[in-house]
Order: structure tokens, then sequence, then C-alpha cells
């Protein structure tokens, strides 16, 4: 029994029956104009305050927006559609690390990237990893609320209301 070189691959696999490769949803609910960079968010960073009550708790706790906001996104991608219970997020394994590395450390932001990272990649939005982390070390309930009005929008493009 003799060891056999591994074939490059070429190409990747194709979808198979059963698999959901375009799952519901409108990715780009506003129809931002989109370039092969992609498309800017569909709220601006400093339009925080036209959501007062989540920037007002993303201001004073982080940890349950980004536990929300985690939650909501995970549940978009792997479910495709909003989650029932969009709502919670305040006793949650996610919030209880941000709160910790929080108060500890006062680092919680970094768990923050990722989230971030995923909903541009998710929603096809222009930006890299250093603007992520700059927006989060400097204004994390700015980001926290953009990314929160984010996953609204496409909840709402499946019909119903959906808010945090």
């Amino acid at each position: 029994m003799g060891y056999e070189e591994p074939q490059p691959v070429y190409q990747q696999p194709a979808a198979t029956q059963g698999m959901n490769v375009v799952q519901g949803g409108n990715r780009n609910v506003k129809n931002l104009p989109s370039d092969a960079k992609g498309r800017e968010w569909s709220h601006g960073l400093c339009d925080c305050c036209s959501d007062s009550g989540t920037c007002i708790l993303a201001l004073c706790c982080p940890c349950v927006i980004f536990a929300q906001n985690k939650k909501r996104s995970d549940h978009l991608t792997h479910k495709g559609v909003p989650d029932p219970e969009s709502g919670g997020g305040f006793f949650s394994q996610d919030c209880f690390v941000h709160g910790c590395l929080t108060a500890l450390t006062g680092m919680g932001w970094v768990l923050q990237l990722g989230t971030r990272s995923n909903a541009r990649l998710h929603y096809a939005i222009k930006g890299g990893a250093c603007g992520d982390c700059l927006v989060h070390a400097c204004c994390t309930p700015c980001a926290l609320t953009q990314e929160s009005r984010e996953i609204e929008l496409e909840e709402q493009s499946f019909g119903g209301r959906f808010k945090n």
C-alpha cells in the first residue's frame, strides 16, 4: 500500500440538491449602489442617534447589544430567517464574556470585531479589519448600533417588524 500524492483542486464543488445556496432575505434592502469592493453601510456610523434606544443601551451596556447582534446575525446566517426571540441578550454567555472582558481589561470591544467582520462579509459592505478595529476601539456604541440597524433591515425584508 503506497502513498498517493493528493491531486490539486481547481474548482469549488457545485451545490447538490438539498443545499441552501441562497437563503431568504434581502442583503441590500435599500438597494444601495455596489461595486467590486461592495457597498456602504445602510446607515452612517454617526447616525446612531436615529435609533436612540439601541444607542443608549450600547453606551451603557455594550455587552447586551453585542450579544443581541451576534445572536440575530448567527440566526440569519445559519437558519436563513430572522430569530423569533431577537430581544434576548441580557443573560447570554456572549453577554457575560463580553461584560467580564470589559470590566477586567476594558477590551470587550475586541470580541465585537468578529461580528462586524461577519456583517461586512454577509452584506458585502466595504471595509477591512483595520477600520473595524478603529471603529470599535473609538466608538463602540455607534458601531454596535450601526450593525444592529443593518441586521434589522434584513429582518424587516422578511415581511415582519423585527426589532431588538
